[in-house]
């Protein structure tokens, strides 16, 4: 199973994630298959960064956000695309 999670960078106690797509049996930090954006949760107001276009091609595969990952999808608008997509029938 793929899933869509975030992956920790940055230094000790000032983290930075990267959003990437992985193989569920990999570690956090592990090998991953793509990296499709990235997250800062340090900046005023959050920073996140999402190629839309790659995270709407594996959602449509059949990889599975984290709950975490859910949420920042949430607030870039790409559950609402993926949905609407979905419900298209393309």
């Amino acid at each position: 199973m793929v899933k869509i999670r975030l992956m920790r960078t940055g230094m000790k106690k000032a983290p930075s994630y990267r959003v990437v797509v992985a193989d569920a049996r990999s570690p956090r930090d592990g090998r991953i298959v793509e990296s499709i954006g990235w997250y800062n949760p340090r900046t005023e107001p959050s920073t996140i960064q999402i190629d839309e276009e790659k995270a709407l091609k594996w959602l449509s595969v059949g990889a599975r956000p984290t709950d975490s990952v859910h949420s920042l999808f949430e607030r870039a608008g790409i559950n609402a695309k993926f949905q609407q997509h979905k419900s298209s029938g393309a």
